[in-house]
């Protein structure tokens, strides 16, 4: 079975994804960057396709697959602590 987003909002920290299996993924806007920073009308401009999420002015593309496993931003490069 594949699983898609039916749905996404945001509330001052977090991003909200329902699920087509009935779930709904809480995640940390801390972990995106780009949305963090976007402004709530840009966010509003998400466009829901079969495997991911997709915001064309803030160039950010997301993955259900990737949202699921627990991967946020992986653009950027995590920082090493010596």
């Amino acid at each position: 079975m594949t699983i898609s987003a039916t749905a996404v909002r945001f509330d001052e920290h977090s991003m909200w994804v329902d699920l087509t299996d009935g779930r709904t993924l809480g995640v940390p806007l801390a972990w995106f960057p780009r949305l963090l920073s976007a402004t709530p009308a840009q966010r509003d401009q998400v466009e829901i396709s079969r495997v991911g999420l997709h915001w064309e002015e803030l160039d950010e593309d997301i993955s259900i697959a990737g949202l699921i496993a627990g991967r946020g931003d992986v653009t950027i490069a995590p920082e090493h602590v010596a």
